[in-house]
């Protein structure tokens, strides 16, 4: 079988990975010159089941219009015409209600579960490196208010599987002892114990090295223009993954390529042929998807993340945090990646701007700094932004793309990229293959917005 897998992120090369490990000739197609250069380039390092709550809650909507005009605010709207937004928000809002909460955070969790497990079966397997810990992600809160109204978020997700615990503010800082210096400020937190973190990027570019040695081709420097769709045929039951009569579906046909790394077609176009095509791409994905009828829910939320290196101009690295961390107050989350710490946090709705604004990157540093005074030399931190392909639940979209039989859909994970790379892969994989997932896939198909 022949696979295109559009996407050399962390999500597309973990799909890759499966699919070679099961005898599927892989080629990768990227727009960059090499893997993890978009969103999985310098995101908040956390693999963290606990943060599977979606941000569409009762209390979002009233925060974000606090926010409103806070060039630091964790939430910023730029209001301006934008059809697909304006659609976006009318679906998150609807999802705001606590009965759909529960739902949203069910299957999300379902999956970043799973995930967890298989991250752990693939570092045993190959022996990757990617500066990981296994300590536990930390949740702390300085608002009583806040803290409270965490309580049913941390008894549900418990209830779900996700080991939870509250922790008050001197267990906060015996599990991490550099926020020793704020301890007064504490009202206390949750553990995950089983959380991790680690760097997505590194990762990402080692998987990939693995994938190239099982025979896995990648194109880089390419632009997807479009998917050649067939006209539909009749397609037995089986095929589709369920019982019933058969269906007509339509077949990716192939992929329109162009640019530096595309052979020499027609108008400069490459035409490329495949079995089946997985779609990773992101926030970008819904404009590959649109010409063919397809409406997926998919608008980019930028975020970003600020990388200090730890002990640099005299800093003390036992200052820097080892337990990575929710700082529940301002959005932002803590990893220590090796030598480094990676902060990272906030959503911006600005389109497909991927542009650092220096003003809220430095509101992250500044408040990292005040956090961690000794921890390094802010002087040498380095400035990211990238999109977050967000979906009005929370909640990724993978599974087959309705009415296809050879296209297949992984994206919109969000914040949760890297904690659901490792099982929304794998279960796609399975999919391409025939094969049942280990795991249930209702809630999670394009299908629930129609």
């Amino acid at each position: 079988m022949r696979v295109l897998v559009l996407g050399a992120g962390v999500v597309g090369i973990v799909t890759a990975w499966h699919l070679a490990r099961n005898g599927a000739q892989v080629t990768v197609l990227d727009r960059q010159p090499g893997p993890a250069l978009e969103t999985s380039f310098a995101n908040g390092g956390q693999i963290s089941v606990n943060h599977a709550t979606p941000w569409a809650t009762p209390d979002t909507p009233w925060k974000a219009l606090r926010w409103l005009g806070q060039i630091d605010a964790p939430l910023l709207l730029h209001l301006r015409w934008d059809p697909p937004l304006a659609s976006w928000l009318l679906r998150f809002l609807a999802n705001c209600r606590t009965s759909r909460v529960r739902l949203n955070t069910a299957r999300a969790l379902r999956l970043a579960l799973y995930s967890r497990e298989q991250i752990a079966v693939l570092r045993a397997e190959t022996g990757i490196e990617y500066d990981q810990l296994q300590r536990g992600i930390l949740h702390i809160f300085r608002n009583p208010k806040d803290y409270a109204q965490s309580l049913p978020g941390v008894d549900l997700m418990s209830r779900l599987g996700c080991e939870r615990r509250l922790v008050s503010g001197d267990e906060c800082v015996a599990l991490e002892p550099a926020l020793a210096g704020v301890r007064d400020r504490l009202v206390g937190g949750s553990f995950s114990p089983a959380d991790e973190s680690g760097d997505a990027r590194t990762f990402t570019v080692r998987l990939a090295e693995l994938c190239a040695e099982l025979g896995v081709g990648f194109r880089y420097g390419v632009t997807i223009r479009r998917l050649r769709a067939g006209d539909p045929v009749v397609v037995a039951a089986g095929r589709r993954g369920g019982a019933g009569r058969a269906q007509a579906a339509r077949r990716i046909t192939a992929v329109e390529i162009e640019g530096a790394g595309a052979g020499q077609g027609t108008g400069g176009v490459e035409v490329v042929d495949a079995d089946a095509v997985v779609v990773a791409l992101g926030s970008f994905s819904p404009l590959l998807l649109q010409p063919l009828g397809l409406s997926l829910p998919v608008y980019p939320a930028k975020g970003y993340s600020v990388t200090i290196p730890i002990g640099e101009s005299g800093g003390d690295p036992t200052a820097a945090p080892t337990v990575s961390l929710i700082d529940d107050e301002f959005k932002m989350v803590y990893s220590r990646l090796g030598d480094r710490l990676r902060v990272a946090g906030t959503a911006e709705f600005t389109g497909y701007d991927a542009s650092v604004v220096e003003a809220r990157a430095r509101s992250l540093l500044d408040r990292a700094m005040g956090l961690f005074p000794r921890c390094g030399d802010p002087a040498r931190a380095e400035f990211w932004a990238g999109l977050r392909p967000s979906t009005p639940d929370g909640v990724p979209v993978i599974g087959r793309a309705p009415g296809f039989d050879n296209l297949w859909l992984n994206t919109g994970h969000g914040t949760l990229g890297w904690t659901m790379a490792a099982g929304s892969g794998r279960v796609v994989a399975d999919l391409v293959r025939g094969r049942r997932p280990e795991i249930s896939l209702d809630g999670l198909g394009l299908e629930r917005f129609r």
